[in-house]
């Protein structure tokens, strides 16, 4: 499983590292220890800048607020957002008619995410028909991204907070790569509105393995509940490349 994680968790892949923990699988399987089944890739997006722009989550961040690993028992979940966007404005105001690939996302560095993928395919022992790729926000950007790009590498796809642009959808409609579409119904950051023009694209093509689900209560760390629960994980596992094949 690729996780790719949001905007607040960037670093330099050495001293920053501990940020990718913060939230979703890693989280999960290391600090709550969690038993998933899965070989968890989850590398670090460098900052690109982000960390010069007065970004308050950035700019007051500490590695030593990282939840940490216990030896007895679990750490206390943290609690949700109060519905505030995690920053000043959303990331997107008006819908773009152009695709909005960010300069400082994971499409930029999507060469070096696939070289990872299959150096982990060679040493590891994977299930080369069960590559699974998710993220949230910026991830979730960085989802619908690589899964429109490389349909054929995923045996299904999942991008937490992020809605996908109609110019992207078609591939994964031609492909009918499974995906689960995950938004927050309070979400001041990336709004449920701007999710419906690709959902409704996937359906007007003909895809038949969409699952899009609105958590009308949470807002835009709607991934905590995703990632803390089983569904998800057990959605990504009933799909396989060689059973789409057959």
């Amino acid at each position: 499983m690729l996780f790719l994680h949001g905007d607040g968790e960037r670093g330099d892949g050495l001293d920053e590292l501990a940020y990718t923990r913060i939230h979703g699988p890693l989280f999960e399987a290391w600090v709550m220890k969690k038993n998933l089944p899965f070989v968890l890739i989850v590398p670090q997006l460098p900052m690109f800048g982000r960390d010069t722009l007065g970004i308050t989550y950035l700019e007051n961040r500490s590695i030593s607020s990282v939840p940490k690993r216990l030896d007895d028992g679990v750490p206390k979940r943290a609690p949700y957002f109060d519905g505030h966007p995690i920053q000043s404005s959303p990331m997107v105001e008006v819908f773009p008619d152009q695709l909005p690939l960010f300069d400082d996302g994971w499409n930029r560095i999507e060469e070096d995410l696939l070289v990872i993928l299959e150096k982990t395919q060679n040493e590891f022992r994977v299930d080369s028909n069960k590559i699974y790729l998710t993220g949230l926000s910026y991830g979730g950007f960085g989802t619908w991204y690589l899964g429109s790009k490389y349909p054929e590498k995923f045996a299904a796809i999942a991008p937490v907070v992020a809605w996908g642009h109609p110019l992207i959808i078609p591939p994964i409609a031609q492909h009918n790569l499974p995906i689960w579409v995950i938004a927050g119904g309070k979400d001041l950051t990336v709004e449920k509105k701007f999710f419906y023009k690709g959902m409704a694209m996937l359906e007007s093509l003909g895809h038949t393995k969409v699952q899009f689900t609105i958590h009308e209560d949470l807002g835009h760390d709607a991934w905590k509940r995703v990632y803390s629960g089983a569904e998800l994980y057990k959605w990504f596992l009933s799909h396989s490349l060689k059973a789409a094949d057959e």
